[in-house]
């Protein structure tokens, strides 16, 4: 029942940002040929005119569009009618295209709202992190570090720690012995190693059965800082650091905590200071227990990146107080989601995020769905809020097929005093739907990938 819920609310999202297409175009009267929900992709599954317009709902729902008499080259309207679009003035095509964007930002803003004034409550994204329980081995260093159930953990390596997962942040990219480490360490780590076994040159095989002493003062690496960006899951963490090869990981699993090893006659030097590079980092974490700050003793991930905690989540609510409150918690809210959805979208466009973290809709629908049956229908709301400033965002961007590539082809316009040659637009427009097209089929394989490999993939 909650995926069908954000199904509708995904749809809903769709009408609104059609309609303002439509709405617009009725204003400035403009002839609408179809007004369809879904995109033109296999079968049909109703269809009805209402006055003028045709209306409808195509079996691939995800998607929508206004026609209009320009699309049809059968049309009968003539060429210079006053109810083409193409002959209405750039300003008032510019709003009749911006018009689906708009309308996405408004209804964003109005669920929020709505939220707010019926929970009360607006979330802050802040979360007090308790443990819970601590289930790790019992040779697991935070049992040694003074850790209690109950405690609040507020700092890790001098950083706040109040997002929902920035303590598993933390925890995961400190991850020990995990087959990678930093140049500069196995440099480090050479050179003490060469000066207490001058006999070998750098890449040169160690011949077998000769000893090879480990010195005392070994670089070990050390604790990482997370930004703000990466503890609130908006950007990934890309450490400067360098895979050891399976033999590395291997020499690195036995001569640890060795004062000398035997060689086996498979590895160099520069080996050995690979192996003895990849070591744990710490975590120095800080409590808050019966209103005392307090330092623990490092605790160390394991090559999993788990420490062995349980968590207790508790999100801070910003409480909403009245009419003025409502409508400037909404707006925080609305802000700072918009903030980060940017922050996410530049990193797409540069590459730090790879293609293979992209997803849409089919995922969105399930992730909703878990939301509301977990979370509960406001958050669910919220989410709904988000997407739908996601798709004006999108839908803004200046490429061809997209809301945003009409207005670049206006702007075009406006600069050289006369339309982008109908034919070259239209091929431009062709090109770009298709790798639009493509890229829906790529991030809905994604989805599904997603989805199914739990239970394929162990």
């Amino acid at each position: 029942m909650s995926v069908i819920i954000m199904i509708l609310l995904i749809g809903l999202l769709i009408l609104v940002h059609e309609l303002g297409h439509l709405g617009a175009a009725l204003l400035f009267k403009v002839k609408v040929d179809k007004f369809g929900i879904g995109l033109p992709i296999g079968p049909t599954l109703w269809e009805k005119k209402v006055g003028n317009i045709t209306l409808i709902v195509h079996a691939f729902l995800f998607g929508g569009y206004v026609s209009f008499p320009d699309d049809d080259k059968e049309s009968d309207i003539p060429q210079n009618s006053p109810d083409r679009l193409m002959n209405k003035p750039v300003w008032q095509r510019a709003v009749i295209f911006s018009a689906g964007v708009i309308a996405n930002v408004i209804c964003a803003y109005v669920l929020v709202l709505l939220t707010a004034a019926m929970w009360h409550n607006m979330p802050s994204g802040k979360f007090d992190n308790y443990v819970n329980d601590i289930v790790a081995p019992k040779e697991a260093s935070v049992w040694l570090s003074g850790m209690k159930k109950g405690d609040k953990i507020i700092e890790i390596n001098g950083t706040k720690v109040n997002t929902k997962y920035g303590i598993n942040l933390y925890a995961m990219y400190s991850a020990s012995f995990d087959g990678k480490t930093n140049e500069e360490i196995v440099q480090k780590n050479y050179e003490n190693l060469k000066a207490i076994n001058p006999a070998f040159k750098e890449n040169e095989v160690i011949p077998s059965g000769l000893v090879v002493k480990i010195p005392d003062n070994l670089q070990k690496e050390g604790k990482i800082i997370l930004s703000s960006n990466v503890l609130n899951a908006v950007e990934l963490f890309k450490p400067d650091e360098v895979k050891l090869s399976d033999r590395q990981i291997k020499l690195r699993d036995e001569v640890k905590g060795k004062s000398f090893v035997e060689s086996d006659g498979t590895y160099s030097l520069k080996d050995m200071a690979f192996a003895l590079s990849d070591t744990q980092r710490p975590l120095n974490i800080k409590v808050l227990r019966d209103g005392k700050t307090i330092d623990l003793k490092p605790v160390y991930s394991d090559k999993d990146g788990l420490i062995g905690i349980t968590l207790e989540r508790k999100e801070i609510l910003i409480p909403v107080t009245g009419v003025k409150s409502a409508f400037v918690t909404s707006y925080n809210y609305l802000y700072n989601e918009t903030k980060s959805m940017l922050i996410v979208l530049k990193q797409l466009f540069t590459g730090k995020i790879p293609l293979k973290n992209m997803h849409g809709v089919v995922l969105i629908t399930k992730m909703g769905g878990d939301i509301i049956s977990s979370e509960g229908i406001f958050y669910g709301i919220l989410l709904t809020a988000v997407i739908s400033m996601n798709l004006a965002i999108l839908n803004i961007l200046p490429i061809p097929a997209l809301d945003g590539g009409h207005l670049l082809f206006l702007l075009i316009e406006k600069i050289q005093g006369k339309p982008v040659d109908e034919e070259i637009a239209n091929k431009i427009m062709t090109v770009f739907f298709s790798l639009l097209i493509l890229l829906l089929i790529f991030v809905l394989l994604n989805d599904i990938y997603v989805l199914v490999k739990p239970y394929f993939i162990k």
